[in-house]
């Protein structure tokens, strides 16, 4: 389709970077997708798939230039791409620090940059940054990722107001527990007990008020929401909870 939009999604072969690759490929949208790791089989035919690693300068030059050869313009920019270190804050080395926030915060930082030029081409349209709950409640061990989350959304109320002139609406997204390969990971902690996999969802689900961890295609919808400026048009410099009603319960209840 010649009117078709195009969305540009970093971290496209994770959990919610598949989901929302999917759901704007079937909505009609080309998508750009970029990760470090191999998508493998199902990127959308007439997409474009970039591997590569957005924590370097240069990684993120080159992937602009395979982006601006694939579509002079960008409707929707989302960063979603993000690693965590799971220790202790005295335990984190400044090379693990340095490298969460390079690939959680400074990639946002770069991509933007790089992307506005596009964004503005086409004139305007809609950044939607990936945070967490982890950027307003948090838990032990996390605190080099919880940072850089809640750093995302300071620079997403930064951003919202300087390309506001630009027609360009920045908001955030902050999932709660989804079932992703980093959440099955992260389970690791303790905090959801030692037994299988699915004794751990199960724990964990059962702290949510909803009593389920979410799907990646439940956050994909979110996302979806806050790029189409049909749906989200008069909202801009937000911060969009989506965790099953997690951080709406007291942690003394």
């Amino acid at each position: 389709m010649a009117d078709s939009k195009t969305v540009l999604v970093t971290g496209a072969g994770g959990g919610i970077g598949r989901a929302a690759v999917a759901l704007f490929s079937k909505k009609g949208w080309r998508v750009i997708g970029v990760d470090r790791a191999d998508f493998g089989e199902g990127f959308p035919q007439n997409g474009r798939f970039i591997k590569a690693d957005i924590s370097h300068p240069e990684s993120v030059q080159q992937i602009f230039q395979q982006a601006r050869d694939f579509s002079a313009t960008l409707d929707v920019l989302i960063n979603n791409a993000a690693m965590q270190i799971a220790k202790p804050l005295i335990e984190t080395s400044v090379e693990e620090w340095d490298t969460v926030m390079a690939s959680n915060l400074r990639s946002v930082f770069l991509f933007v940059k790089l992307a506005h030029p596009l964004l503005k081409a086409a004139g305007g349209g809609a950044i939607v940054n990936v945070s967490s709950v982890h950027a307003i409640q948090t838990s032990a061990n996390i605190a080099a990722y919880a940072a850089s989350k809640g750093g995302m959304l300071a620079l997403t109320r930064a951003m919202a107001i300087e390309f506001a002139p630009d027609n360009i609406r920045v908001n955030a997204i902050l999932p709660g527990a989804v079932d992703t390969p980093m959440l099955r990971a992260g389970l690791d902690r303790g905090h959801v007990g030692h037994g299988d996999m699915q004794e751990r969802l199960d724990n964990l689900a059962r702290k949510t008020v909803n009593g389920k961890v979410g799907k990646p295609a439940e956050i994909a919808h979110a996302i979806y929401f806050l790029a189409d400026n049909e749906q989200s048009s008069f909202m801009t410099g937000q911060a969009l909870v989506v965790d099953g009603g997690a951080t709406a319960r007291l942690s003394t209840e």
